[in-house]
């Protein structure tokens, strides 16, 4: 296999998976409807072995709590807004319904800011006991206010509700929101007036149907999906696909960790406190819903006694500095797959350097730049080899006319060819081969940061969205220059390359530009700058080698 087919393999196959995952995801089968489904109507989650609130009253292993109150048709809503968001609480079990992010812009239009949890999705976190007439994401609280605020100086605000509980039971909840920050810590209270101890449990879900975030490409396939985190089994998946067909691997009982819904960019995660005693669960609901949570145990309180019970919910963008600060192993959900121990660390020299210069484009050409420099060694090999191949292309097309289809003596002569003159057919692939894991890595590094979410560069206002410079006139097609110059920087490759010497080659390196033309116009800007930046530094050093090359034994006249 010559030069330019292993490049070519390499290229078309990398291209191969990313059309083959948008295929997947345009063509996978429509979600049912969930006009019907209710979120207040999903079903109280049981802990393996549910304990009594009373001893005459036992909750049977794997029963489903019976809601403490009806749920009235239709519920009221509190508004809480601080600094970094505003949230909307149903006070039909007090669950976070709406949660809109005041610094983050909306994906296809920045006049308004991004809502993550949103009753579009029936996205929603909640929680509730688990127990004999104990309040449960179904029960109605009560509050003193419909609006809240956090105002200047403040730095938490708490939001307290109220619900009925078993005779002699009170019970509440606590959601405190705090400044500059997008984890909001829920705690459930009880306070024991009866003349029996009370043991229950505790859980906190994340709901979503499987839909595809609004202005997800088809182009660039991201996952959307729970995910679990334990120190035994650490990071895993929780694909929609695998709970559907029951074949997702919940983590067993254990005493650390928490449970999460992602989507590109953002997370969602409860975040039980201490360690402790905790249960994990992952399912399906009807109507393309899915459900994910803890079940945690609630200490035993005595009569005339009070307890309760906590998790943290981290809701917002994936910005790694402020995942790991908040719990260990959060910042796993941006997720490079299986060349995170190459991706993690451009990722630390791309921040590195924006740090110094306060732009990411300017951060991703700086990054192109210094890894085209550790790699220089390599790609001048693979230069060399090329533009000595270039040198004895007419002697190779000659030999192909000399022995036509005598595919024996033709690669008897080929091998001959490279002996005399000291090429190495293979010289020019394998520096590429190497700089492969690194230039995937990078790609996934600028696809996966939210930190490029909107960051702008000269023109381009959002290095995380296709560059959409211009529209051509009649078609409503939105063309950016970025892509435009990598097709023009590829069709100088291809001229600088030696013509392979079979017809049908030579016609798809010709095509070659303009197909990738195309889908780098689906591409976000962040790429496809870095590419651009790659591809012209890559002009230059090959252009100067073969300069010296030609300039140096005419091996052609052999």
């Amino acid at each position: 296999m010559d030069t330019q087919r292993l490049i070519l393999f390499f290229v078309f196959s990398f291209s191969l998976l990313l059309l083959w995952d948008a295929w997947q995801k345009e063509n996978r089968p429509p979600p049912q409807t969930i006009a019907k489904q209710n979120p207040a109507q999903v079903a109280v989650p049981s802990p393996s072995a549910p304990a009594p609130v009373t001893p005459s009253a036992q909750a049977k292993p794997g029963e489903a709590i019976p809601p403490s109150s009806a749920a009235p048709a239709q519920s009221e809503r509190l508004k809480v807004k601080t600094d970094y968001l505003v949230a909307d609480i149903d006070l039909r079990g007090g669950d976070i319904v709406r949660l809109e992010f005041l610094k983050q812009k909306d994906t296809l239009d920045e006049k308004l800011n991004f809502v993550l949890l949103t009753p579009e999705h029936h996205y929603a976190a909640q929680s509730g006991l688990v127990g004999p007439g104990l309040p449960t994401h179904k029960t109605t609280y009560s509050a003193n206010a419909r609006e809240y605020a956090l105002t200047d100086g403040q730095e938490k605000l708490q939001v307290r509700l109220e619900a009925p509980g078993p005779e002699g039971v009170k019970t509440a909840k606590t959601l405190t929101f705090h400044r500059s920050s997008y984890v909001i810590d829920v705690s459930h209270e009880l306070v024991n007036g009866s003349a029996a101890p009370i043991t229950a449990h505790a859980y906190f879900q994340l709901l979503r149907d499987g839909k595809a975030p609004p202005g997800d490409s088809a182009m660039v396939n991201t996952y959307t999906g729970a995910a679990i985190y334990t120190e035994e089994e650490k990071f895993q998946k929780l694909a929609f696909g695998d709970l559907d067909k029951g074949k997702a691997a919940v983590a067993k009982p254990t005493d650390n960790g928490w449970i999460a819904m992602l989507q590109h960019y953002f997370v969602s995660a409860w975040l039980p406190g201490e360690k402790g005693q905790r249960e994990y669960y992952a399912k399906r609901l009807e109507d393309n819903l899915y459900s994910v949570g803890v079940i945690v145990p609630v200490a035993a309180i005595a009569p005339k006694a009070s307890g309760s019970v906590s998790a943290s919910l981290y809701a917002g963008p994936q910005e790694q500095d402020a995942l790991k600060s908040i719990a260990p192993g959060l910042d796993l959900v941006v997720d490079y797959g299986w060349l995170t121990v190459v991706a993690a660390p451009l990722f630390w020299l791309l921040q590195f350097l924006y740090k110094w210069v306060a732009n990411w484009g300017v951060a991703i050409i700086l990054l192109t730049v210094l890894i085209k420099a550790v790699f220089f060694p390599l790609s001048a090999a693979s230069y060399k080899s090329m533009a000595k191949m270039k040198l004895v292309t007419p002697r190779m097309t000659k030999l192909r006319e000399q022995y036509g289809n005598d595919r024996a003596r033709l690669n008897q002569a080929m091998m001959e060819l490279y002996k005399t003159e000291k090429i190495n057919p293979l010289g020019g692939c394998l520096p590429i081969l190497v700089q492969i894991p690194v230039f995937i890595s990078l790609y996934w590094v600028l696809l996966a940061s939210v930190e490029l979410r909107h960051a702008s560069w000269f023109w381009i206002h959002d290095l995380a969205a296709p560059d959409k410079m211009f529209t051509i006139p009649g078609i409503n097609m939105p063309v950016g220059v970025l892509p435009i110059v990598m097709m023009i920087t590829m069709i100088f490759q291809t001229k600088m390359n030696p013509t392979p010497p079979d017809p049908v080659q030579a016609k798809v390196m010709q095509i070659m530009p303009f197909a990738f033309g195309v889908m780098f116009f689906f591409f976000p800007a962040g790429l496809v700058l870095y590419w651009v930046v790659n591809n012209v530094l890559s002009i230059a050093q090959q252009w100067q080698i073969t300069r010296m090359i030609e300039g140096g034994k005419p091996l052609a006249r052999r």
